[in-house]
This record gives structure tokens, sequence and C-alpha cells, in this order.
């Protein structure tokens, strides 16, 4: 049923952003700046790790670093919310492992809380399928459809109509900084689409490199402790490798493990409201786990509220449904001395690279 990410893709390392090759290894904290960025000569074999395999590029939106820039000026800048008050950023800081920390953030159209928890953005760019049911089919739909709707709440409230308000454009193009670089980067002033490539062009330069398993994976045997290396013994033999895969630590697949039951059924349809296929009811993507150990609450309604918690839930099978993963999600024979290691290693997938705040037009 799984196809598996190559757990070791091994390309020459072309692309330097978040961790410089120099500083990688020093467990140090690194900002990254796009405009650090060096690119391959042919920009559609994007590689930004000797681990990972070559990022596919949309040949409608292709990377570079001033398009990469503009992007992070955007991601950060509270302009191009509906109201002026949020940011792509404030939804995934550096502290909470790129999510908001948050149970449920809440709309931005009337500040009821959302459907699901913020996930995590390490990575982001090598995901076939966005959202935690997978419904968006590109980077650039993802990121048009949270700054429309209510992640960010720019979207037009006039009937029958599905773009973004006028007057948030209209406050990029209002800018001499953006007026410039859009004119450079696009062609012509900010619109709905150039700034959704834009913003997605950034997104593809979130990728994590520098944990002390990275480091652990490349030789330095010093890097994990010895609970650590325990827990990621235990991590394999109780065959959390079904899904929790690969450099990235996930298969990028969904799967129903029983979360969120409500009368002992699913209470979100999950990828079932893409699929139709009832199989499908209460499957969610299997979530990345580097940075996990900043990234609670987990899982996709946030009702885990610490990794030990969400680790005693995995281990033990998950919650009976109708619609469980039996084949990838079966009770684990481990002891709490075992959990505690697989906590362990978990906390040694905790990024150092952070998300500079740019400065702004």
């Amino acid at each position: 049923m799984l196809q598996r990410i190559a757990a070791a893709v091994v390309v020459p390392a072309l692309f330097t952003g978040i961790v410089l090759a120099a500083c990688a290894g020093s467990g140090a904290p690194q900002e990254f700046e796009p405009e650090m960025l060096q690119l391959p000569s042919d920009p559609k074999k994007y590689e930004p790790h000797p681990r990972y395999e070559a990022m596919k590029i949309p040949a409608e939106n292709p990377i570079t670093v001033d398009k990469a820039t503009l992007g992070w000026q955007l991601w950060f800048d509270k302009r191009l919310s509906g109201k002026g008050d949020r940011s792509c950023y404030g939804c995934h800081v550096n502290e909470k492992g790129l999510t908001d920390g948050l149970v449920k953030n809440t709309s931005a159209f009337d500040d009821k809380p959302l459907a699901r928890h913020t996930p995590t953005l390490w990575n982001i760019g090598y995901h076939a399928e966005w959202y935690w049911d997978g419904r968006a089919k590109t980077l650039e739909g993802q990121a048009l459809a949270a700054w429309k709707l209510a992640n960010m709440g720019a979207k037009d409230p006039t009937p029958n109509t599905d773009k973004v308000r006028d007057d948030v454009i209209a406050r990029l193009n209002a800018a001499p900084g953006y007026k410039k670089q859009f004119q450079k980067v696009f062609g012509g002033p900010a619109d709905e689409k150039n700034v959704s490539q834009a913003l997605a062009t950034f997104m593809r330069t979130i990728i994590s490199r520098d944990t002390a398993f990275d480091r652990f994976q490349a030789g330095d045997q010093n890097a994990l402790s010895t609970a650590a290396k325990r827990g990621w013994e235990t991590f394999q033999r109780i065959k959390c490798t079904n899904c929790h895969v690969g450099a990235f630590l996930t298969n990028q697949q969904f799967h129903n493990v029983g979360i969120g039951l409500k009368d002992g059924k699913p209470a979100d349809p999950g990828r079932f409201t893409v699929t139709k296929i009832e199989k499908d009811t209460g499957a969610f993507k299997t979530p990345t786990l580097r940075d996990v150990a900043r990234s609670a609450p987990y899982f996709h309604d946030g009702s885990v509220a610490t990794l030990e918690e969400a680790v005693k839930f995995m281990t033990g099978g998950g919650a009976d449904n109708p619609y469980l993963d039996r084949v990838n999600l079966q009770k684990a024979d481990v002891s709490a001395e075992d959990i505690k290691e697989i906590v362990e290693f978990l906390k040694s997938l905790t990024e150092n690279a952070r998300l500079k705040e740019p400065k702004l037009p």
C-alpha cells in the first residue's frame, strides 16, 4: 500500500540557504536569508541537501534569488492580510517548530477556531499535495488559498467573486520598494498570481538540514546521546518507519490513526473529502517529525498536548475505529523506558535553522 521515500538519496549539494556549509554540524542556530541563496546553473535542478533528491520546480514558476527574497518579505508582512493584522510567519514561528503552538488558530474573518491544527512547514516544497487532507495540488494554490481564505482573510467579500481584495493588492503596489521588486521579478505590479508565486518560491527554500540526527547520520557518533541512539533503534524495530520514513521522516501519505473520534467514528472525514473513497475516512497526511519536539500540540486537531503522549498513543496502536490503518499501525511491545528513549530520539530532530525577519519595504 505504501510507497516509501528513499531513506537516503545522494546528490551533489548545489544550494546553500538555511545553513551555511561551513557552519553545518556546529549545532549553533543559523539564520536563513534568501539573499544568500546560491542556485545551480539550471534552477529547475534545485538540490538543497546532499540527502535530498532534486525538488520539482514548476516550469511556470522558476526559482530565483530575487523571487525568493520577495516572497520572504511578503511572508513576514501583515499588509498581506485582509485586516492588515496578521502575517504568514505569525502562524509558523521559529520557537514553535514553524507552527503556532495553538490547538487551533482562529479565522481571520470572524476569530472562530479553524477546523484543523497548523502544521509545520519544514521541507514543504517537497510535498506533492498540501494541507492535512491533500486537497491542494500545487504549492502556489496552497499559498493563494491560505492568503485569500481564513488564514489571512484577504478574499474580496463581494458576492460571486473569488479573488483577493483590491485594497490588499493596492497596499503592496503603494510601497515603492515592492513596486520596484515586482517590476524586476515579474515585469509588472503585484497581483494575485505573482504574489502567490513569490510566496511559494520562498516556501520552497524552507529546508530542514541542521539537526543532531543529521550530524549523526553523517558520521558524528557523538551527535546523539546513548538514550537517543537506543530510541532510534526502537523506532525502527517497532516499525514507526512504515510511515515516518526517509530523510523527511514522512511518507507523505494519508492514514487513519484514530485521532478525533466521536461516538467511535472520525468527527473529521479528512482525506475522504478529497477522494470520496470510504477507506480514507478520518485519514490525514503523515506529518514530518523534523522539529517535532517544538511543534506541540500534535495531530490534525491539536488534541494531544505533549510529545510523550503522542508517542504513547501511537505505540499503543492508535484508537480503534472502522477505518483504522491496521496494516501500518499496530500496538508495539515497548516499555516506559523505551518510550522515553524514543522521545529523546525525536528531540534530536530539532532544527537549528531559524527564519530571520527581513527588512520590509
